[in-house]
């Protein structure tokens, strides 16, 4: 890499490179050394040195000798070591914190759902139970011996730079998450860890990028089933924020002017006409409570709904089916705008989705501008209610790959080998 002007460090011209050749061996692996250099233009003494780098700090490991290799000695394969590190990601939703953990391969590694009424706690009690959470999750044994290189915290807000600027659901404006949670991470020995914070449907949609049953579908919309509706949107395999990072709300859709009020003040908005409440309050109104649903509430309104349900009861079926009718028309919306291949519809609007899909995928048809609403499909999830942790987690080892985050410290001193005669 050259350096024109000579204001970047050498330091930094090394950090660069070890992460092209990071991402060159997940690419590739198992690959030589010889085929790392061929990739990425580097000298093979210096792709040597890199990977020793690399080794020392529990990012890549040696897998053996190429046997197929015919002519020369046959060359040492390379691999990422997947016993090292360890990426955290957790979602605060109004009724729960799900909590998954990674290895540098995405594999899940541990993973926790914990029933917490984050909207009853308050901004600041639901930061320290979340730094908790985080701290019990890292001394997990499934964790034993890894390097925590980063936590990604999705809420269902608007964010800016770290700050959940509205969270209607939760009641929250302008909490400085970010920095809390590091603070609260620094007491509870987590100290240096990399810390951030994005929207739930965002990440949901990375998870689904990356790990879900449609993995690698990059214009996709993700569609969050909570206590409120959010959309994740990917636009060739890359999040489309906007100009202030709050693009997707689509729960805030106004689609009837004089229809029910929604939590966000107006009225008449998709989340007020299909959201998991409203859905609640039609599908099974005995079990209701005349107050605001806590966290406690929703799992179990979700479950007793779906059961009637299936047993045929003509008022959960019906508010089931009209709230997929209006998911399909603000679905239409997004599909007119941005033409996505799938939409995936998560949260609990999976268990509902019998009853939620057929009016869903009818309506987002006939509502959309395209003939065959431009050949988009509406599926299910099947990551559940981890969905935006797991896309969190994911989205730090991508960072990591792309040189965004801090690589973990070397565990040996690095010692370059001998380029490799392949």
């Amino acid at each position: 890499m050259t350096v024109g002007s000579g204001t970047v460090s050498f330091q930094r011209v090394r950090e660069t490179n070890l992460g092209v050749v990071l991402r060159t061996v997940r690419e590739l692996s198992p690959c030589s050394r010889a085929a790392v250099a061929s990739a990425t233009g580097l000298n093979k003494t210096t792709v040597s040195s890199l990977v020793a780098d690399l080794m020392a700090r529990g990012l890549v490991r040696e897998t053996g000798r190429n046997s197929r290799q015919r002519v020369g000695r046959p060359g040492v394969l390379l691999a990422l070591d997947d016993s090292s590190i360890a990426a955290v990601g957790l979602e605060v939703n109004v009724d729960y914190l799900s909590v998954v953990a990674v290895d540098l391969l995405q594999r899940e590694l541990v993973s926790r759902h914990v029933p917490f009424d984050a909207r009853s706690a308050g901004a600041r009690e639901c930061a320290r139970h979340i730094a908790h959470t985080l701290s019990a999750m890292a001394a997990d044994p499934g964790l034993s011996g890894r390097t925590v290189v980063g936590v990604s915290v999705a809420v269902p807000a608007l964010i800016d730079d770290g700050t959940v600027t509205h969270a209607p659901n939760l009641g929250w404006r302008d909490v400085p998450l970010r920095g809390l949670l590091s603070d609260l991470l620094r007491e509870a020995g987590m100290e240096g860890v990399p810390v951030r914070v994005d929207n739930d449907a965002n990440l949901g949609a990375v998870a689904e990028y990356r790990v879900g049953s449609f993995a690698g579908t990059a214009d996709l919309v993700y569609l969050t089933g909570e206590v409120g509706i959010g959309a994740g949107l990917l636009v060739g395999g890359e999040p489309l924020r906007g100009s202030s990072g709050f693009a997707g709300e689509v729960g805030h859709l106004s689609l009837v002017p004089d229809g029910p009020e929604c939590a966000c003040g107006r009225r008449g908005c998709l989340e007020a006409l299909a959201g998991i409440g409203t859905i609640l309050r039609g599908a099974v109104p005995d079990l209701v409570p005349d107050r605001p649903l806590s966290g406690d509430d929703v799992a179990r309104l979700v479950e007793a709904a779906v059961e009637r349900a299936r047993g045929g009861d003509a008022t959960a079926v019906g508010a089931l089916e009209r709230a997929g009718t209006w998911l399909g028309r603000g679905l239409a919306m997004l599909i007119n705008v941005t033409n996505p291949g799938l939409v995936v519809l998560g949260g609990y609007f999976v268990p509902m989705g019998p009853w939620l899909l057929p009016n869903c995928r009818a309506e987002s048809v006939a509502s959309s501008f395209a003939p065959g609403a431009g050949g988009c499909r509406v599926e299910l999830s099947s990551l559940g209610l981890s969905a935006a942790a797991r896309g969190g987690a994911t989205a730090m080892i991508h960072s990591l790959d792309a040189g965004l985050l801090p690589l973990p410290e070397p565990r040996a001193p690095a010692v370059p080998t001998a380029p490799d005669p392949a």
